[in-house]
């Protein structure tokens, strides 16, 4: 995983967290309090995960002597960016950093979806795993329920780590209004009511009728001697966790998803068995 570029390694202004923050490439931060990051308990376990893990916190809270090296300062300032990283996907799923980072949200700090139908809806990050030096940082669409990568390449090399895979899908629970609805404009910024989404009967037939229209491109798009059936079997598919289990409604919903794709998927195999 490469690492975040942030300018210089020993220019701050006036704190470490500040400079971290105002870097480029660093927009989808948000700063985490002090008297969280003191708290040893927040931080258990985050010692066996970062080398020089004593001094790359008394680099962060800027306590770290001033008479260590310039050379030392360099590699401690590589350990001090993993460590806040991991502390801030702690510290995110938190009430109170839940709140900012809904405030960035609400900014539209982390981008829009591409996809056409969404209409601009507002991105959450998300990690695809909770180990560092894996998996970059994704965004997530809650209303196409899908995720995309971030179209900066500075953003595109921040460690999905250091956001998680249990926040986007926790700030929907606790804030359930936030849910955007599946058609139709979205409020800005993508904020709606109960009332306003779309009953389960008419989801469910607008996405009967889109698997429906994907089968057929994918039956008429499909290549000499290639098994469309046996490409959708291995199509890969986001799934929504929070604290590694899935999501009681959106389980619910991918389980039917899954019970469509597989007679879509068994009626193309048909299909193609008949051709010559």
């Amino acid at each position: 995983m490469e690492e975040i570029s942030t300018g210089s390694d020993s220019d701050y202004s006036s704190s470490w967290i500040s400079w971290f923050l105002s870097s480029k490439g660093n927009e989808y931060f948000c700063e985490v309090d002090e008297d969280f990051i003191l708290d040893r308990f927040n931080l258990t376990g985050l010692n066996n995960e970062v080398a020089n893990y004593s001094q790359a916190l008394d680099l962060i809270t800027d306590t770290l002597d001033d008479d260590i090296q310039d050379d030392l300062r360099g590699s401690l300032d590589v350990q001090a960016r993993l460590l806040y990283g991991l502390i801030h996907a702690r510290w995110i799923v938190t009430a109170r950093g839940l709140q900012k980072m809904l405030e960035k949200y609400k900014r539209g700090d982390f981008g829009r979806c591409p996809r056409v139908y969404c209409q601009s809806q507002p991105l959450l990050p998300v990690g695809l795993t909770d180990v560092p030096y894996q998996k970059s940082v994704k965004l997530y669409c809650g209303r196409c329920e899908d995720i995309y990568s971030p179209k900066s390449s500075r953003h595109g090399s921040i460690d999905g780590a250091y956001f998680g895979t249990t926040f986007p899908h926790l700030l929907f629970l606790v804030y359930p209004s936030l849910l955007p609805p599946k058609s139709g404009p979205p409020d800005f910024p993508g904020v709606v009511q109960n009332a306003g989404r779309e009953s389960a009967d008419s989801r469910s037939r607008r996405r009967m009728r889109e698997e429906l229209e994907v089968s057929a491109a994918a039956s008429e798009g499909a290549g000499e001697g290639l098994s469309t059936a046996a490409v959708a079997l291995k199509a890969e598919r986001y799934r929504p966790r929070i604290y590694g289990f899935q999501v009681n409604e959106v389980a619910k919903l991918q389980r039917w998803q899954e019970a469509v794709r597989d007679r879509q998927i068994s009626r193309l195999e048909t299909y193609e068995a008949r051709q010559p």
